[in-house]
């Protein structure tokens, strides 16, 4: 049975045997990552297949400077989203952390990896989101949610938020409307509204040496960017 199947995704574009890219000789992250691109084929723009590239290359760079162990960066950075569609469908009410490592561990049984990197990979997973739930706790773990995280803010962040914004059919922005009390999935989840109530404060949530390196100057763009944002939109400049 494919992964596609087997995880109950009903109009995949296409169905991955993990037995046939086995016998092509593929590496296991590269069996991973073909299996997990088939699940983002209607992705939101915002959270689609190339965030989670973004993210593998990010998880890539940071992994190196800390010394992890890349094949798990690796295999996690590719699965760590495959949940979004799930939360998206339910405006926020499903967690895709939680339903992404749920989704992904009969792929990992499948591919017959030891135990314990199995469940650093799913531990990956669920922590990358980490708010109130599990916090990230090994190496690897800590890697991919600052490779996650730094999506989010700079350049790149600012774009996304703005995408999302559109998705959920948001305004340009909400004047007046206090961010703190506007409420997600709304007319007003505007990007500011993101930077508002979160994509200001990541920068303080980095948990690897090179992580925070990278996450300070892409803060400094984002401040900048919404100043002018501001400004621009009140006629001030």
């Amino acid at each position: 049975m494919s992964f596609s199947k087997k995880i109950g995704i009903v109009d995949p574009p296409e169905y991955i045997s993990m037995e046939k890219d086995k016998n092509q000789g593929e590496s296991l992250a590269d069996q991973v990552e073909a299996a997990a691109r088939a699940l983002f084929a209607k992705a939101r723009t915002s959270h689609d297949w190339d965030h989670t590239q973004r993210v593998i290359a990010l998880a890539r760079r940071i992994g190196e400077a800390e010394g992890a162990d890349q094949e798990v960066v690796v295999m996690a950075a590719c699965l760590h989203d495959i949940g979004r569609a799930r939360q998206d469908a339910s405006n926020g009410s499903i967690c895709h952390a939680q339903k992404g490592a749920e989704m992904a561990a009969p792929l990992l049984q499948e591919l017959g990896l030891p135990p314990n990197k199995a469940e650093n990979i799913l531990h990956c997973i669920r922590a990358h989101r980490f708010r109130k739930g599990e916090a990230p706790e090994t190496l690897e773990a800590k890697v991919l949610f600052d490779a996650d995280k730094l999506d989010s803010i700079g350049a790149i962040g600012v774009a996304r938020a703005f995408a999302f914004a559109g998705e959920v059919g948001a305004r340009l922005h909400s004047p007046g409307k206090d961010p703190f009390k506007s409420k997600p999935y709304t007319e007003d989840d505007t990007g500011f509204r993101e930077f508002e109530v979160k994509l200001k404060k990541v920068k303080e949530r980095m948990q690897t040496r090179e992580g925070k390196r990278i996450a300070g100057k892409r803060h400094a763009f984002m401040t900048a960017f919404f100043a002018r944002f501001l400004a621009e939109y009140e006629g001030l400049k």
